[in-house]
């Protein structure tokens, strides 16, 4: 992996650093993309006038609404060099198509490298994948090849199938595990089960993707925290997507996912598109480094987070993101509170007797947001209703709030939360 270093230089070089790859990609896109050039053309910019990572801010925002409407006016290069064609799982609305060239999956190879060395991952560690590779999934990919250059052992078991998960694990027995953290649970609860001394295995480490693990201020919410009363094992956060083609890893002091400045310029705004000081919540954007296929300027991830400048313990010096707060397009404003679906999840992930669980949202006949929970339920000795009184309570020392609870069978839950066509678990159902 040759590279600089340039996580690890002063915060004035850094941005020197981004600013003279921000000028090379400024006249790639004006040179190469379709979208770009109209777009600075209707606006009167000249991109000579964007020297520094404040001038950014004169630019327009892209939206995933752009990328679907226009998707094929992103593409930089002839589709002859396309190498990989990719879909975004979708989550806030249709999916987008993104194509890679060569050089692109080289790049996605050295970001997943520096993010899993972030994470104390070095040549000969054995990583177990249980995320899919298929399904025109990104991550699956962009894992395998940054392992690959990174020099360890992977085995790519796929998502699911707790079974095959610990006759891996006890065949080859990998340190790591990569998987989204609910599913450490169902794993965890399977060995529990079926009589394996899980506790005694060869899994060090867990890295995480998908989910939340952390709270605002870095300690571990409750389902970190039942996780590791469970099993005495390092986790790691990830956060990343497809548009961005980039992955923010923590490092083993867990204070947010660090952040790769030769691979892409970030900017947290908030609702107006006003940049927010760091250190407080909005909405991240990005602008990609490198990217030769289809390349982004300004792009509005819908993620709210926090950006923390503070250097970390582990030596780096750029900036790290803190844990996603929710969508905005998820903002749920119920009986005078506002939240965030993560934070409903949350509290269902710490309760015993909730096997699995969908929130649904809907709009009642006040025009105001309706809040349902709907749950299956492990074998307890608690009647229905002793059930949702307890868990409406746990709701309401937690979020301050109870939304409605309403227990169905584990297997109708079971196929909302895995779709045929979906690649993430559905949790979240938006029906206003």
């Amino acid at each position: 992996m040759n590279r600089p270093d340039i996580e690890y230089k002063s915060a004035a070089e850094i941005v020197h650093f981004q600013e003279g790859k921000l000028k090379t990609a400024l006249e790639y896109l004006n040179s190469r993309s379709p979208y770009y050039k109209q777009m600075f053309k209707t606006n009167d910019i000249d991109v000579r006038d964007i020297r520094h990572i404040e001038d950014l801010q004169s630019l327009p925002f892209t939206e995933k609404k752009d990328l679907q409407l226009h998707n094929s006016d992103f593409l930089c290069v002839p589709r002859t060099a396309i190498i990989d064609f990719i879909t975004t799982s979708g989550t806030l609305g249709d999916p987008v198509t993104f194509a890679m060239t060569d050089s692109d999956l080289d790049r996605l190879a050295c970001n997943e490298a520096l993010s899993f060395r972030c994470t104390g991952t070095k040549p000969g560690d054995v990583v177990q994948l249980m995320t899919t590779l298929d399904k025109r999934f990104m991550a699956g990919l962009a894992y395998f090849l940054g392992l690959r250059m990174l020099g360890a052992g992977i085995i790519r078991v796929g998502n699911g199938i707790p079974e095959l998960q610990w006759d891996t694990i006890n065949r080859i027995k990998p340190d790591t595990i990569m998987c989204v953290p609910s599913f450490i649970l169902r794993i965890i609860k399977y060995a529990e089960e079926h009589g394996i001394d899980y506790r005694r295995s060869s899994i060090r480490k867990v890295v995480c993707i998908g989910e939340n693990l952390r709270e605002q201020d870095f300690s571990l919410n409750l389902l970190g925290q039942r996780i590791r009363e469970k099993w005495d094992v390092q986790l790691f956060s990830t956060y990343a997507s497809t548009e961005m083609a980039t992955t923010f890893a923590e490092c083993e002091y867990g204070c947010g996912g660090h952040h790769h400045p030769e691979l892409i310029i970030c900017e947290v705004v908030d609702e107006h598109g006003d940049a927010v000081p760091h250190g407080q919540v909005g909405e991240l954007v990005v602008t990609t480094l490198g990217v030769e296929g289809m390349p982004l300027l300004r792009f509005k991830t819908g993620d709210l987070l926090r950006i923390h400048t503070e250097p970390c313990r582990c030596g780096r010096q750029s900036m790290r993101v803190g844990p996603v707060v929710g969508r905005c397009n998820h903002l749920l404003k119920y009986k005078g509170t506002t939240l965030y679906p993560p934070a409903i999840y949350d509290v269902l992930d710490n309760t015993p007797y909730v096997e699995n669980y969908v929130v649904d949202v809907s709009l009642n006949d006040s025009g105001t947001d309706n809040v349902l929970v709907k749950i299956g339920i492990r074998n307890t000795d608690m009647l229905p209703e002793a059930i949702i009184k307890e868990l409406k309570d746990r709701f309401r020392a937690r979020i301050r709030v109870a939304p409605e609870v309403e227990i169905c069978p584990i297997d109708d839950i079971r196929r909302i939360n895995s779709p045929d066509i979906s690649r993430k678990p559905v949790k979240f159902r938006d029906l206003r």
